[in-house]
Formats: structure tokens, C-alpha cells, sequence
């Protein structure tokens, strides 16, 4: 049997700890989680390879295309990221330049329709809640409500783009708001924006819905 390769791309989110060295290692988030219900289900149809690197902005993943993306020439690739376009930013007191973020996110875009144009991709949302790493602060009263908007611009832009290049784009934001209002946020997102196995699961969930119901 030829395995179809998945590749989950994207930050801290998507690696969850994984071993760089050992290409079999898929960390401890939704990637596992999802390799597992899918390779249950369809054993040996296909091979998960998580690429998902700590602290990503949207420019690293592009740096990195070419052995993390073209090289591997997957089948299915999955791709979130956005949060630190928000976060590392609003910590150093930098603006978010939205334009930037959907200039270079477009252009990874566009490179992999040419480049892999057999490769069927899902754009995950990116989301927030309320925790540790984004609440409002003696520095900064109102953190969060900026923390979420701007995030949820970043959201915006890459609902448009899924438009724009007729991608499948996976909702995340509303799930867990609607998750929050049944437990704290904290039961889903550690500080607000690293899942919990709770918001791993979340996160998978709707990985496999928007799978099952696009490819």
C-alpha cells in the first residue's frame, strides 16, 4: 500500500514537543491525536509527519519551505499559524503589521500551488482566550481585548485567503468560545493560547470534521 503523506504545519501549537530528530515523533497535541483516530481507522493509508516549530511566525515558516514543505511533498498538509504574529509582537511593543502577515502568507501560498499542486491543504484558525499570557496587565490594562482583536484580524486574513485560493479553511476561534462557556478557559488553553490535551482534542475534532467533509 502507498501511503498518502498528512504533514501538520505551524508553531508551538503543532509541535508540542516533538523529537526533531526522528521523523516518527508527532509531539503530544492535536497531530497525535489525529494520527491516531485516522490511522485507526485506515491503517497504513497514511504517513503523519509533524514540522511544527516552536515560537513560528508566519516568516519562519516560509524560511523554511523548501525542507519542511517542498522537500516532503505531501499529499495533505495542514498549516496554523498567526498567534506569535500577535503575541511576540504585542510583548516587544510592536504594532502588528497585518498587511505584512497576508503579504507573506500569500506568497507561501501561491509558491505551494505551483510548486505542489497535487498537495490539497487546510488552513486551521487561529484563536485565543483569556489566561496567564494574555490577560490584561499592570503595563497594560486592556492587553486582552487587543491580544483578541488583533488575533482575530490574523484570523480574518487567513479566512480570506482560504477564499482566495479555494482552500479548506478550519473554524477554531468560535469552538473555543463556545468551549469556555462550559469550562474556564484554562481548562483549554493552559495561558490562552497553548491547548490543554482538552484543547487538543478540540483542535483534532475539527482537523477530521473538515478532513471527512473536504477530501
Amino acid at each position: 500500500m502507498n501511503s498518502k503523506m498528512i504533514l501538520f504545519q505551524g508553531d508551538s501549537i503543532t509541535d508540542v514537543f516533538r523529537d526533531r530528530e526522528n521523523d516518527e515523533s508527532l509531539g503530544n497535541g492535536y497531530p497525535l491525536l489525529t494520527a491516531a483516530a485516522l490511522g485507526f481507522e485506515a491503517p497504513g493509508a497514511y504517513r503523519f509527519i509533524n514540522r511544527g516549530v516552536s515560537g513560528d511566525k508566519i516568516e519562519e515558516v516560509y524560511a523554511r519551505r523548501n525542507a519542511d514543505i517542498f522537500e516532503l511533498q505531501p499529499d495533505y498538509m495542514s498549516l496554523l499559524i498567526g498567534v506569535n504574529d500577535v503575541w511576540h509582537r504585542l510583548n516587544s511593543g510592536i504594532t502588528l503589521d497585518l498587511a505584512q502577515f497576508e503579504r507573506t502568507y500569500d506568497a507561501l501560498l501561491c509558491e505551494l500551488r505551483e510548486k505542489l499542486p497535487q498537495t490539497k491543504l487546510m488552513l486551521l484558525e487561529p484563536f485565543v482566550l483569556r489566561g496567564t499570557g494574555t490577560d490584561d496587565c499592570a503595563q497594560m490594562p486592556d492587553r486582552f481585548s487587543v491580544f483578541s482583536k488583533n488575533v482575530r484580524d490574523v484570523a480574518a486574513v487567513v479566512r480570506a485567503l482560504a477564499q482566495r485560493h479555494a482552500l479548506v479553511f478550519v473554524p477554531l476561534q468560535e469552538a473555543f468560545d463556545n468551549a469556555a462557556k462550559i469550562a474556564a478557559p484554562s481548562y483549554w488553553l493552559s495561558d490562552g493560547v497553548h491547548p490543554t490535551c482538552f484543547g487538543h482534542e478540540l483542535i483534532k475534532r475539527a482537523w477530521l470534521n473538515a478532513f471527512a467533509a473536504s477530501f
